[in-house]
């Protein structure tokens, strides 16, 4: 029997948080892509963020743990590249969760067709300082803890801030 979004093993794997922001559940990020259970089987779809995302390790061992734990005797997680993650996928719980832990969410990811020009300029966002809701930020470093944000100060409250990359 395949159980899809309403399942048990499903609930488990949507409540597994991402490692590097744990307010996160892999659900709200939306690396999530499915879940197929097959009696005491499960294998759990996931998509990471970036190609190479060290993340993606420890989400597999925390997927496997909890779902063994709930009495599942055959966990596979798989990944699954295509369509590639994009931003947009963080649900809107996820991105209220961000600001509510400081850091800035993404807004709309580009639209692109074709070759994807290199520039070795910073990226120009539109975003607001998560504390104080100003719109004047300073870009203090294209690179974070993580590839995927971006360090900002905010140029009225003068806080930095961490800034999730549209993608």
């Amino acid at each position: 029997m395949v159980i899809g979004v309403y399942g048990t093993a499903y609930a488990i794997a949507a409540s597994v948080t991402d490692p590097e922001l744990p307010m996160l559940t892999l659900d709200d990020l939306g690396v999530l892509r499915r879940v197929e259970e097959h009696g005491s089987a499960v294998t759990v779809v996931i998509t990471p963020t970036y190609s190479g995302c060290p993340a993606m390790a420890a989400m597999r061992d925390d997927l496997v743990r909890r779902l063994t734990a709930a009495g599942y005797a055959d966990v596979r997680v798989e990944v699954e590249l295509s369509p590639a993650w994009s931003s947009d996928w963080i649900s809107e719980r996820g991105r209220a969760a961000l600001a509510a832990a400081g850091i800035s969410p993404p807004g709309p990811a580009p639209r692109r067709s074709g070759p994807v020009a290199l520039t070795l300029s910073p990226t120009r966002r539109s975003l607001r300082c998560p504390r104080c809701g100003s719109a004047s930020a300073e870009l203090t470093s294209e690179f974070g803890a993580t590839s995927c944000k971006a360090l900002y100060r905010c140029a009225d409250c003068l806080e930095p801030f961490e800034h999730v990359k549209e993608i």
